[in-house]
């Protein structure tokens, strides 16, 4: 595996950017559910790979691609209002930390590092979710692109995330598991540690480093870093 050093070289890292669905907590089945009801609620039914190609997204674009895009605004909104309804009843009991997340954490709190969340989700997921958690006192800020007008893979998220705790792009490492996050990492010009949670590893291969898991980083290899 390669080493945290080889990706910390050009400049010392300020902050790190977690994606929340799919990294910090395990979302994915809740989202499932979220989305296979509402597809129900239309008579209609969803795949897996349908799901996990669109996740990370905002809802507006996973709509549009579902329903097409004359779709009115006014629909576009009743749908994705009702499938976060959806995802928070699940989420009582469908949501759980990835292993190493907390460790992490507490070692980038340790080292000084402004942590943000910067999720696609609606703020009220982001909210309930890391609350429900128990890590929120972790975060300096949470940032929600749930009403950008572009969704990953554009980087607009990321950047807001990076001007809330005073650091520029160079100065980010993003933390994310989807395709779309990776891609938007990239065009932000941030260094993106991509984890295998939703996708393999061939199709995350624009990340800067790509794990299994966070548990698999050795601390030695960040306390090897530059800046250290």
């Amino acid at each position: 595996m390669q080493t945290i050093t080889i990706w910390m070289e050009r400049t010392v890292i300020k902050a790190i950017l977690w994606d929340m669905d799919g990294i910090v907590a395990d979302t994915g089945e809740a989202h499932l559910m979220a989305w296979q009801d509402l597809y129900a609620e239309r008579g209609q039914i969803i795949t897996y790979e349908t799901f996990a190609a669109t996740f990370g997204m905002n809802n507006p674009p996973i709509i549009k691609l579902w329903l097409g895009d004359d779709t009115t605004e006014e629909e576009v909104m009743r749908l994705s209002t009702r499938k976060e309804e959806l995802f928070r009843v699940h989420a009582r009991d469908h949501v759980r930390l990835f292993p190493g997340v907390t460790t992490w954490l507490e070692r980038g709190r340790a080292r000084g590092y402004r942590q943000a969340v910067a999720s696609s989700g609606p703020m009220a997921n982001i909210v309930a979710v890391i609350g429900a958690l128990g890590v929120a006192d972790y975060f300096d800020a949470l940032l929600s692109g749930a009403f950008l007008p572009r969704s990953k893979p554009d980087p607009g998220i990321f950047l807001q995330a990076a001007a809330s705790v005073g650091a520029t792009p160079d100065e980010c490492l993003v933390i994310e598991d989807g395709i779309v996050g990776v891609e938007a990492a990239r065009r932000a010009g941030m260094r993106c540690l991509a984890v295998t949670n939703t996708h393999p590893a061939e199709k995350l291969a624009g990340a800067t480093l790509v794990v299994d898991s966070l548990a698999d980083l050795d601390p030695d290899d960040w306390d090897r870093s530059p800046g250290s």
